[in-house]
């Protein structure tokens, strides 16, 4: 079924300067690496004189890295605040990892929900167990104090950055990747 698996870039990729990594190099299926940078991820509730909340903050990330994916990011739980977080209705599989659980804003029940995690990964991604990932179009997430910008078509929820060169899976025709 998939036609690019991370070992030959296509001709249509963005070829990678100093200091970036292409999507298209990433391998399928996905790589799990640590990431010891500064991760956080803040809320920001609507009103005025509101101070963001911060909802996570690790040197302990993981990354999963798939082909034609920016990556996505994974905060260890006990880096993550579970005192704004409540698990929300709704999940959905991943072939690779297994089935994921949602997590959404206790003080923001309408609010969609802003991360998720595999309580119980396929045990290839059995470090991933616990572990969150956030939406970045959903809450403010950085990276070394470089803000995140989301991946395209809502569904997904790779993390982009100056370093991340596509083009990426949820832009535009790329339905078929």
């Amino acid at each position: 079924m998939w036609k690019y698996r991370g070992g030959n870039r296509p001709a249509f990729a963005v070829e990678p300067g100093p200091g970036q990594e292409s999507v298209w190099d990433y391998p399928r299926p996905p790589a799990l690496v640590e990431d010891s940078r500064r991760v956080e991820v803040r809320w920001c509730p609507q009103g005025e004189g509101t101070e963001p909340v911060l909802i996570a903050d690790t040197r302990n990330a993981l990354r999963v890295l798939e082909t034609a994916s920016p990556p996505t990011v994974y905060i260890p739980p006990s880096d993550v605040r579970g005192d704004v977080l409540v698990r929300v209705q709704g999940s959905s599989y991943c072939e690779w990892k297994g089935a994921a659980a949602y997590w959404g804003l206790k003080d923001a029940p309408a609010h969609p929900p802003v991360g998720w995690s595999y309580p119980q990964p396929d045990p290839a991604y059995g470090r991933l167990h616990d572990f969150l990932s956030f939406y970045p179009g959903r809450v403010e997430c950085y990276i070394d104090s470089e803000r995140v910008r989301p991946q395209p078509g809502g569904f997904y929820g790779g993390w982009i950055t100056d370093e991340i060169v596509g083009p990426v899976k949820g832009e535009p025709g790329t339905g078929g990747w």
